[in-house]
């Protein structure tokens, strides 16, 4: 077999870092590997299609397919899970003790199409009965420089939304009142983020969860679902010319997934302390691994992020989850 040399993209983080790092190889392929941002990686991948192989939003991949885009076939490693809606903020003085009293409020979100702002409206509906039309939103990221600036992103609607100027950031909008609270909040700074702020140097800014593992746990338990962010993909032209690719490179996940964990005892404690999973997860998935590869037992998980994007007004049809795999995985 042909060593093929291509290039790769990936978040960093434990289950990524042995692939990144070279000490797991992919058979039949010598690697390039670029460790990048996600809310870069994704921009420049559904822009430009820069790397061969990526780590994807799972949701704009959804999208992007749901528009007949066919640039990537993913393969069922997923390398990022959060109860996402823990992480929402609030300014003090907005008058927001729980999610029920966003309704009417002006939030802040990064990207509106972005995985983890559709799961946290999927908590934000199915658990509190607060909908997306009930929020006035502001994205940070302008068309030009973002997901769905790609794939051809509107307002869905009966969804009141305005893009921040681009001179002024959610940072500044929350500590100056103009903003009263956050779905999402990234305080880093990148090709397409810009707050470049903590939240906890924000005045007047705190969690609405103040404890935000026992709403995990409470989650946990009422939805039975860990939220999957990110995917793999390979570019299809590629995966159409060399089809063993996907099944080497899940190989090769799965692989890296077991070494990253394998000096530490215990299989929870594992992740909890690598900081992949908090305590509301230890407490919950019992002696299961929560961050499970393949399609089998990840199934309920994708088909509600399917739904959430059809309920959402982000996909005009449902998107079989199946299809945005390579058929090589369908039986992993």
């Amino acid at each position: 077999m042909t060593t093929l040399r291509l290039s790769m993209a990936l978040t960093v983080n434990p289950m990524t870092r042995p692939v990144l790092d070279g000490r797991v190889k992919v058979q039949g392929v010598e690697l390039a590997t670029t460790g990048l941002h996600p809310s870069e990686l994704f921009w420049r991948q559904l822009k430009f299609g820069e790397f061969d192989i990526s780590e994807m939003s799972l949701s704009s991949l959804s999208i992007g397919m749901s528009q007949g885009l066919r640039d990537w076939v993913a393969v069922p490693v997923f390398t990022t899970r959060h109860f996402f809606h823990t992480d929402m903020l609030a300014r003090d003085d907005a008058g927001i003790d729980s999610p029920a009293d966003l309704v009417g409020k002006r939030v802040g979100v990064p990207e509106y199409q972005q995985t983890a702002a559709v799961w946290t409206r999927v908590a934000l509906q199915d658990e509190f009965g607060v909908k997306a039309g009930d929020l006035k939103w502001f994205m940070e990221r302008p068309p030009e420089k973002s997901h769905g600036g790609a794939t051809s992103f509107t307002p869905p609607p009966g969804v009141d939304l305005t893009y921040i100027h681009p001179d002024r950031t959610m940072g500044q909008l929350l500590a100056g009142g103009e903003l009263d609270a956050a779905v999402r909040y990234l305080g880093t700074t990148n090709l397409v983020d810009r707050s470049g702020r903590s939240a906890a140097s924000i005045p007047h800014l705190r969690p609405i969860f103040a404890d935000k593992v026992a709403e995990g746990v409470r989650y946990y338990r009422s939805a039975g679902i860990l939220p999957i962010n990110h995917v793999l993909v390979i570019r299809a032209s590629l995966f159409e010319e060399h089809p063993w690719l996907a099944l080497n490179l899940y190989s090769a996940f799965i692989e890296a997934k077991e070494l990253a964990f394998e000096p530490l005892p215990g299989l929870l404690a594992n992740w909890a302390r690598v900081g992949e999973v908090d305590a509301s997860v230890s407490r919950t998935v019992g002696g299961t691994d929560p961050m499970p590869y393949g399609i089998a037992a990840n199934r309920r998980v994708l088909e509600r992020l399917a739904r959430a994007l059809v309920e959402q007004g982000l996909v005009a049809g449902h998107v079989e989850p199946l299809s945005l795999f390579a058929p090589s995985t369908h039986a992993l």
